[in-house]
């Protein structure tokens, strides 16, 4: 996503052995990171702590937490969460309620010589709600419906994390909303549930492949925003209500236009988006669910190649509940793109040292990661996200990532 100044975070099962850990500096001159260590010694201060998942040996399960990436200057994860990477697609509308009824459709991606998880631990939905938390920041959290490839979840945690078991080609579902404290500005979740298989209390599981509708919308404000998602395929669908326990987690705002941003994120966008989490490591992969950067070979967000192995996800379709579709599409990055790939490479360019990017294709969908074939128009590749801070928000001027409109329209 691009609201919160910090994002993705990485959460270890307390049941599988940690094998490395990273050191995140977040400054105002920019972000810095550590080489990974092996059991390496965690900073003392916990606002630059980062621990990555990790699998025991032979065993084909993962344990991860995704968290909104928030202001580095007011926000820290708890425990072992840590903020990245989180490039985003937003549909834009000027249609009053286009931010609290909105249907996506999307093709789900599909394993090749190249496994889709090998990019990144998950991808997901999300938009900005109101938290009647009392202690929450500007009374606001986060919503990530969290897609996780080749996975089915086991269990979806209190605290935002996930476990899941390995499951080659299938996609299953975790809902955290991130919630910051006004007082300690600790990063936590609000709520989080799993997406179950209609009444059962069985995952939803989807195929490689499959088309599937996510709809957001509202029944009632006694209730919480309700998310359903259905997978047109096989006809198979399940519901989620964002209730939380100090009452429903609602949308934050009506209309889906840019600049109505979650206040603590770090991009001035539309309330809500898409984002494939990157910048870590498969949650199958060795070491696993590692937090990584531009330039390491374990991290394949940044290898172009490693996009091109799988057939990608194809987002091909917003519908607001008048009918209507976005009258514009932008794309932002929390970590600005192409220069966070040329503050740890060399030079921008090659293995391991490229910024995945939206491309629209003769399909008529949105890709994300490469020119895949049939590329239509891929606005300048990652040139398409701002490099530098240029909006403002609660934080001052020049504290958020500015969205960047794409022309031509598709």
């Amino acid at each position: 996503m691009g609201r919160i100044r910090w994002r993705a975070g990485i959460w270890r099962s307390p049941h599988l052995p940690a094998t490395a850990t990273a050191a995140l500096a977040l400054g105002v001159a920019g972000w810095t990171v550590a080489a990974a260590q092996p059991s390496a010694a965690a900073p003392a201060h916990p606002r630059r702590a980062v621990q990555a998942a990790a699998t025991a040996a032979g065993d084909p399960s993962g344990g991860v937490c995704i968290g909104r990436h928030p202001d580095p200057s007011a926000v820290w994860y708890t425990g072992a969460c840590s903020g990245h990477d989180e490039p985003e697609l937003d549909p834009v509308s000027s249609l009053p309620g286009s931010a609290q009824d909105l249907t996506w459709t999307a093709i789900l991606p599909a394993d090749g010589s190249v496994p889709v998880s090998a990019v990144g631990p998950t991808f997901w939905w999300g938009g900005a709600v109101t938290d009647p938390n009392p202690n929450a920041l500007f009374g606001q959290a986060f919503l990530e419906l969290q897609f996780y490839p080749d996975a089915i979840v086991k269990t979806c945690s209190a605290d935002g994390g996930f476990n899941v078991t390995y499951a080659p080609d299938k996609f299953s579902v975790c809902s955290p909303v991130w919630q910051v404290s006004s007082t300690s500005g600790a990063e936590t979740a609000a709520f989080n549930a799993e997406l179950y298989d209609g009444a059962s209390h069985s995952p939803l599981v989807m195929n490689a492949g499959d088309t599937i509708e996510v709809h957001f919308y509202l029944t009632a404000l006694s209730r919480g925003w309700q998310v359903t998602v259905t997978d047109v395929t096989t006809g198979r669908s399940g519901t989620i209500v964002l209730d939380s326990k100090y009452g429903p987690l609602l949308p934050l705002f009506s209309t889906q236009r840019i600049g109505n941003a979650l206040g603590w994120g770090l991009v001035d966008d539309t309330p809500n988006s898409f984002v494939w989490e990157i910048g870590h490591t498969s949650d199958f992969a060795s070491p696993a669910g590692q937090y990584c950067v531009p330039g390491q070979t374990i991290c394949d967000s940044y290898d172009t190649a490693h996009w091109l192995g799988f057939t990608p996800l194809r987002i091909v379709s917003v519908t607001f509940a008048d009918g209507s579709h976005p009258s514009q599409w932008a794309v932002v990055s929390d970590l600005g793109g192409s220069a966070e790939v040329t503050a740890s490479c060399p030079a921008y360019g090659g293995p391991y040292c490229t910024y995945p990017w939206y491309a629209f294709n003769r399909s008529g969908a949105f890709t994300f990661g490469a020119d895949y074939p049939g590329t239509l128009f891929d606005y300048g590749q990652a040139a398409q996200f701002a490099t530098t801070p240029r909006c403002g928000g609660p934080f001052g001027p020049d504290t958020t990532f500015c969205d960047t409109v794409l022309s031509p329209v598709p």
